[in-house]
């Protein structure tokens, strides 16, 4: 395997852009403020859209600025290191699909909409929690050149804002993605979740009752480009996610005095903290390697780094929010310490598409001989 990282002007001038744009735009009271909103905010959105960001990985063909995936890492990285709470995930991971998986029809129709501020979420989680994207269980029967859709989706984010949501469904024993526009959801079929993350508006999508056009299913079925996407985006945010804990913790370390000491001068405490920058440096390696791999085309290597990324830092982070909670003590169990936090957020990503376990395991054949 090549080690080779690549780390373009371009993906230097979007973090600091995007480190920038959030530290002004997502300070800790913004955060606090926001937790539990039932919309996001408008006005950032707005920005984000003017900025370009929602158009770096969409052909230019389309009106977005085709830099691809990888300078998409940088702005994800961003928003995990100051928790900002935004659909911007779930429009990238949406257009990636369009563009792997949609018709070409489809991709001039809604590429575009995304580019100019369209909101799009993904619902491929089912209740029984498979990571599996093409083990489904919601069904979709064709009736009088209709799609009659079945099933339960959960961990849908955004979904009462978005201008559409790309579902997974068994259809004609394969497992497919079909379109449904906001205004083909009923009311009724929405229901808020309450998650360890509250920094997430998190939504179960009910299927049953919802039917939709037979050319909003989409012309291929790409899952694995879906879970590249979501991945490397997964591994950005935790990357980002552990530059903010750092901070948190060592704040703290230097502020805090015990028996006439600042309490950073401890060993006990010092050396897990440099194990958390350990980790954070080799997490980005994986991350940035990832995103170079799937630069070049190259998705075998692309997969390793990617699931090497995910593995390592699912772990990674939820010991740096541990640790950020245990380091404060007493305060750090209260709902006012900022740590808990990231230790929220940290647990919501460790289980998102795989924990570490999973990634490990599927590795295993890719880094190991096998043949002896």
């Amino acid at each position: 395997m090549s080690d080779q990282i690549a780390f373009s002007e371009e993906q230097a001038m979007l973090l600091d852009t995007a480190t920038e744009f959030c530290r002004k735009h997502s300070p800790i009271e913004t955060v606090r403020a926001r937790l539990g909103a039932d919309q996001i905010d408008a006005a950032t959105w707005q920005e984000i859209t003017e900025l370009g960001w929602l158009g770096i990985n969409v052909a230019e063909e389309f009106g977005g600025l085709g830099l691809g995936l990888s300078c998409v890492v940088p702005v994800a990285e961003s928003m995990g290191r100051y928790l900002m709470g935004s659909p911007y995930s779930g429009a990238i991971i949406a257009s990636e699909c369009l563009a792997t998986s949609g018709s070409r029809t489809q991709k001039e129709e809604w590429l575009p909409k995304i580019v100019s501020g369209a909101i799009g979420s993904m619902a491929l989680t089912e209740p029984n929690g498979s990571w599996l994207l093409d083990e489904i269980g919601a069904q979709a029967v064709e009736r009088a050149d209709r799609l009659e859709l079945s099933g339960t989706k959960c961990f849908v984010t955004d979904a009462d804002t978005s201008d559409f949501c790309i579902v997974s469904v068994n259809f004609e024993a394969q497992a497919r993605l079909v379109l449904v526009k906001r205004e083909q959801i009923p009311a009724g079929n929405l229901h808020r979740e309450v998650v360890i993350d509250e920094t997430r508006r998190s939504y179960q999508l009910d299927l049953d009752g919802i039917t939709v056009p037979l050319d909003q299913l989409l012309k291929g079925s790409d899952f694995q480009a879906i879970e590249f996407a979501s991945l490397l985006l997964l591994s950005a945010e935790i990357a980002g996610g552990l530059v903010g804990s750092i901070h948190t913790i060592v704040e703290y370390l230097n502020t805090r005095k015990a028996f006439d000491k600042v309490i950073g001068s401890y060993q006990a405490l010092k050396h897990p903290t440099v194990k958390i920058l350990l980790d954070l440096e080799a997490m980005r390696s994986h991350l940035y390697h990832a995103a170079t791999r799937l630069a070049e085309g190259n998705t075998d290597e692309a997969e390793v780094a990617l699931r090497m990324a995910k593995a390592h830092g699912s772990a990674a982070f939820a010991f740096a929010g541990d640790r950020a909670v245990q380091f404060h003590g007493g305060f750090g169990f209260t709902y006012d310490c900022d740590a808990q936090l990231y230790l929220r957020r940290a647990l919501w990503c460790q289980y998102q598409f795989g924990d570490e376990a999973y990634h490990r395991h599927l590795l295993e054949p890719m880094l190991l001989d096998q043949t002896g």
